[in-house]
């Protein structure tokens, strides 16, 4: 394959068919052949994701997968920018989640619904950029790994991740500002932080993310996930049984005077130690998918 990796996303979004690794596009036909339009979503229920850092922009050369130009998509043309300084844009931003979850991004990173990423379409791969949305004024950096969204006005995709951090997963797009930002002009406010002068492109595949960029950075020592605290024991280790099936970590239950943080006498089914963060959001998926309570985030040292 020449080009591998070039696959485009986008929120409802457009699934475009590779032949031989190289990209089709069917405008101008009088009508659509393999094309498709899929709508996405996020987890079965809403999760917390305010303990999810925001990436730090670092410097990372550029590969020569995510980063083909020209390149054309339904008709248009596209140029990744060589130089993005001072680039700053407002439009709408749309997200993308379920759908791509686990699929190869553009580079050929696997995208992350969890992680605070993006896809734009011109932006050289990878970057980062802050958007604000413009209805709140909540601000984020997102790390641009992505291409999209190839969608009407739109002119960011952002993570479902992303999407909740600014408020606006549940309405879909928002009006924001993308701002490009300069690892090297960053690092200069950042004591101790230093990035290579080095801008040469890279040929293939990028190298995989740091953990903090694929979601699964490690989570504090003692960090566990409270499903119920219970009554009785009985109804404890009921809950217990039905969590062991869905989960390979440990199902334990505290009992009444067992942790001196716990002053009342009801028995408490956790889940954990779990010590890397894209698993313990994917155990609360599999709670909530499994009709249960919604676990929530427990730290102890005891």
């Amino acid at each position: 394959m020449k080009y591998p990796y070039m696959q485009f996303h986008l929120v409802h979004r457009l699934v475009l068919v590779a032949l031989s690794g190289s990209l089709l596009a069917f405008a101008g036909c009088s009508t659509l052949p393999l094309v498709v339009e899929e709508r996405d979503s996020g987890p079965s229920k809403p999760l917390s994701v305010d303990h999810i850092p925001e990436p730090v922009p670092r410097y990372e050369p550029r590969t020569r997968a995510g980063n083909y130009s020209p390149y054309t998509v339904l008709g248009k043309t596209y140029h990744v920018m060589d130089n993005p300084d001072g680039y700053r844009e407002r439009g709408v931003a749309s997200w993308y989640g379920n759908k791509f979850h686990g699929r190869r991004t553009s580079n050929g990173e696997i995208y992350d619904m969890y992680a605070v990423t993006a896809a734009h379409k011109t932006l050289p791969i990878p970057s980062y950029v802050r958007v604000t949305n413009l209805a709140n004024n909540r601000s984020i950096i997102v790390r641009v790994n992505d291409r999209g969204p190839f969608h009407g006005d739109r002119i960011i995709d952002l993570s479902y991740t992303a999407a909740r951090k600014l408020g606006y997963a549940n309405a879909g797009t928002a009006h924001v500002t993308v701002e490009y930002i300069d690892p090297k002009k960053y690092a200069i406010t950042q004591p101790g932080y230093t990035v290579p002068v080095n801008d040469t492109v890279i040929d293939g595949v990028a190298p995989a993310p740091t953990p903090v960029d694929a979601g699964g950075y490690q989570l504090p020592e003692g960090t566990f996930l409270q499903v119920g605290a219970f009554g009785s024991l009985q109804s404890a280790q009921a809950m217990q049984q039905k969590i062991n099936a869905l989960t390979y970590y440990p199902v334990i239950i505290l009992r009444p005077g067992e942790v001196k943080a716990y002053k009342d006498k009801f028995y408490r089914v956790q889940i954990g130690p779990i010590d890397n963060n894209l698993a313990l959001i994917t155990i609360q998926d599999k709670v909530i998918k499994a009709n249960l309570p919604e676990p929530h985030v427990v730290n102890r040292t005891q």
